[in-house]
């Protein structure tokens, strides 16, 4: 990574990484960004400041992702170059991917708000990626509304970022894309859904997993088989997150898988949208939105804080280390009774 991208990243990184010329084992000496312990980083563990999350309660999409961003203090785009990370897994309708009504609302809001530029890009688990864009009408739409978009899958190996997390549980570190580093904020768009092959639940910390390679080019290390055969999958879903500080998160929750996930499973109407500049406090509202709905046994049991994916991210000082910490903002008296309710849940 030359000069430029790396001061851009350790930027996203809140400038807390430690630089070395090092080799994993196998491969030649290249250049990494290490990301320094939670004792290192800026505030980590030690956040006391709410985390807030806008809780809107809707069936329309566009008009929650209106109103959840409004209730939200987050940097303005204007000006800015933004990267939206959405949930692309596959070419599976809401909540199995993105829905396109909330991403047409998400970059519409931030044009109107003076986004410079905005890309969109991810990396498909279970499919081609282009083909699920193309699917999904991802690239049509960012013709009809003017932004970017970036398939992961077909980068070259100089244009990803090594990163590595000191005491954590990647055998090999993980990469991910540059152009992600380089913009000037991350906005992230996830769904509320469980996941039935080892991550428990997939919000916005699991999300971030379509951020990294499956595999650099040029490289035999598999970084999805590292991640799904380790028993350590969901503290490595929360190590990645160290990777980039978001802007903003959305979670579209008017629809949710209860079991299976997370292409298809058990469908309930949730009738929310989330927005937060925290990933703990959202995903653990996440989590008990899916509590409310009757979910698996691993996502039901046990304080939501000592759900593995949580809890590393609190060692990790990712967001508010508890749930008395996390504040629910409203707009409608609707809203505000349902958010009472998950208030309750979230207490249990």
């Amino acid at each position: 990574m030359d000069r430029r991208g790396f001061l851009k990243s350790t930027a996203g990184l809140g400038g807390v990484v430690l630089t070395a010329r090092w080799a994993k084992a196998g491969e030649a000496a290249a250049d990494w960004v290490r990301v320094a312990p939670a004792e290192a980083r800026s505030g980590a563990g030690a956040q006391t400041a709410p985390g807030k999350v806008a809780f809107v309660k809707t069936r329309d999409r566009a008009a929650g992702v209106r109103r959840a961003l409004d209730l939200v203090e987050y940097e303005p785009p204007a000006g800015r170059h933004l990267f939206i990370k959405p949930n692309f897994n596959s070419q599976h309708p809401a909540p199995g991917s993105s829905h396109e009504d909330t991403l047409r609302a998400l970059v519409e809001l931030l044009r109107d708000e003076g986004a410079d530029r905005i890309t969109l890009g991810d990396r498909s688990g279970m499919d081609n990626t282009r083909g699920v864009m193309e699917r999904k009408g991802i690239f049509a739409l960012a013709e009809e509304l003017g932004f970017d978009t970036l398939v992961f899958d077909e980068l070259e190996a100089d244009q990803w970022v090594r990163i590595d997390v000191e005491n954590g549980h990647w055998e090999r570190g993980f990469a991910i894309p540059q152009a992600v580093l380089e913009a000037d904020g991350i906005v992230q768009a996830c769904c509320l859904k469980t996941h039935q092959y080892g991550g428990h639940f997939t919000l916005s910390l699991k999300n971030s997993v379509g951020l990294v390679a499956k595999q650099i080019p040029g490289e035999s290390h598999n970084y999805m088989r590292e991640l799904h055969g380790s028993p350590d999958m969901r503290r490595m879903i929360a190590e990645l997150n160290v990777a980039y500080d978001p802007d903003v998160i959305v979670l579209d929750g008017v629809e949710s898988f209860v079991d299976g996930g997370p292409h298809d499973g058990t469908r309930v109407e949730s009738d929310v949208v989330l927005a937060s500049t925290d990933r703990i406090a959202l995903d653990a509202v996440g989590v008990a939105l899916l509590r409310h709905y009757g979910t698996t046994p691993q996502v039901s049991e046990g304080r939501i804080f000592e759900l593995e994916q949580i809890a590393r991210a609190v060692e990790l000082g990712l967001g508010v280390p508890s749930a008395s910490q996390i504040e629910l903002v409203t707009d409608d008296e609707p809203s505000a009774e349902y958010a009472e309710t998950i208030r309750g849940v979230m207490a249990a």
